[in-house]
């Protein structure tokens, strides 16, 4: 069974000292950086994600019994990583005793220690023993498995590759935490039961399961970018979550064109997140954003990924194509300066390799901005039929927007009002009646 990964500072009465807090805090922070290393080099060993982690985790108790009373090692990742392999190993021993092969334990123990070269590699890559190999990579891959529900490979995702506990998760994605705690622990079984190797699939299920990776990490992000419910607008941590990764994601198959795709779109977006909002957490939208707020290191950041993107032979990819659309505004020092063709050109391309009805209520949007709107609410008037968008608040939005600059305020007042009754995110919602109320 799963240990909580919470401090026990609240566990007493006691309030903690200066040390202890210091001590925890580096405990926290160790955890959150080194939980899917450890987990991924002891599932190596164990061939058991669920299982890794709970030997992860029993690591993780330790230092909070031992490093607050005999302070912290010289290497804390080190000393976790070490505790967590020994009980890891402690338990393949006691296994391969009952079963009465002690023969094997010796060979099994030897391999581990000698960090053999992975059965799951191509035998065209064994020889070069290339990063295909990482035991990160692995638990990526493992932990957004097909077999998994999407719901699921979020989950777990969160827990073994950000290090979040289930109460964060919960809180992120406003659950009840035992239905988070649930999802999580199914998943787990559910790798168990469908007996899913711990390996990066070979090449010819790569591509397949490299999208379920890239589509988990965005969601990840979109769910920071612009929540879905409750009372943020954001939530930013989300956000750095899915950008740290899918940097690690980025450094692990460097030769992956979309990988660098969705870092490049990431970074981008990610430069908004400080003009997005005011001081009171009300919405900016992308107009009236103050650009001198944009992160300029994060764009430049996710220009050079774009263009490793394109230097792979990605540019058409769907990932770099929303990244392009994203850079077309990191470009305009101001909102009129926005080079909407463009845009549009690229929306064109997007519907092409990736055509969706929300793709095409957002090129509608950019063809409002470069021809006007009345070329673009014929386009939004066609999506009305659409089964997927009939609660989208944002096709009502969009429609409304179209309208009031068209001059027709009772209609676009009508729609603002039932795009507001459509979302569940309370910003959403205030600044959706705030706009009805505008129109004239």
């Amino acid at each position: 069974m799963s240990i909580p990964l919470r401090s026990p500072l609240a566990a007493g009465p006691a309030a903690p000292t200066e040390p202890e807090r210091t001590t925890h805090a580096a405990i926290n922070a160790v955890w959150r950086l080194e939980a899917a290393r450890i987990i991924g080099a002891v599932a190596r060993m164990v061939r058991d994600v669920g299982r890794a982690e709970e030997l992860a985790q029993d690591a993780l108790v330790a230092a909070l019994e031992h490093w607050p009373r005999d302070g912290l090692p010289d290497n804390p990742a080190a000393w976790l990583m070490t505790t967590a392999k020994h009980r890891a190993l402690d338990g393949l021993r006691q296994s391969a005793l009952h079963a009465r092969k002690h023969e094997e334990l010796g060979a099994d123990l030897e391999a581990l220690q000698a960090h053999v070269v992975p059965d799951f590699v191509d035998a065209l890559d064994a020889a070069r023993q290339d990063d295909i190999g990482d035991d990160l990579l692995r638990l990526i891959f493992t932990a957004c498995h097909p077999v998994l529900a999407t719901e699921a490979r979020v989950a777990l995702t969160l827990r073994l590759l950000g290090g979040l506990t289930t109460a964060e998760i919960a809180r992120a994605f406003l659950q009840p935490e035992p239905t988070i705690a649930q999802r999580i622990v199914r998943a787990k079984r559910t790798l168990t039961a469908a007996k899913v190797p711990f390996e990066v699939p070979q090449a010819a299920d790569r591509a397949e399961r490299l999208d379920s990776v890239l589509a988990v990490i965005y969601l990840v992000f979109n769910e920071g970018y612009a929540a879905s419910a409750g009372d943020d607008w954001m939530r930013p941590a989300l956000c750095d979550e899915a950008l740290r990764l899918g940097r690690t994601l980025a450094e692990l198959v460097p030769h992956e064109a979309e990988v660098h795709g969705l870092l490049a779109l990431m970074e981008i977006q990610a430069s908004r997140l400080h003009a997005r909002s005011d001081a009171e957490g009300r919405p900016v939208l992308l107009p009236e954003q103050d650009r001198t707020r944009w992160d300029p290191l994060l764009i430049r950041r996710g220009l050079a990924a774009l263009e490793r993107s394109a230097g792979l032979g990605g540019a058409l990819g769907p990932y770099a194509l929303q990244a392009a659309i994203g850079a077309c505004h990191a470009r305009a020092a101001r909102a009129e300066d926005t080079d909407w063709p463009q845009i549009v050109a690229l929306y064109d391309a997007l519907a092409q390799v990736a055509p969706s009805p929300v793709v095409e209520l957002n090129r509608a949007v950019a063809v409002g901005m470069a021809f006007g709107p009345a070329e673009a609410l014929a386009i939004v008037d066609g999506l009305n039929a659409e089964p997927a968008l009939q609660r989208y608040p944002w096709l009502a939005s969009v429609r409304g927007d179209l309208l009031l600059k068209l001059g027709r305020s009772d209609e676009a007042r009508a729609e603002f009002e039932r795009a507001a009754a459509l979302t569940a995110n309370t910003r959403d919602r205030e600044l959706l009646r705030l706009r009805a109320r505008q129109c004239p």
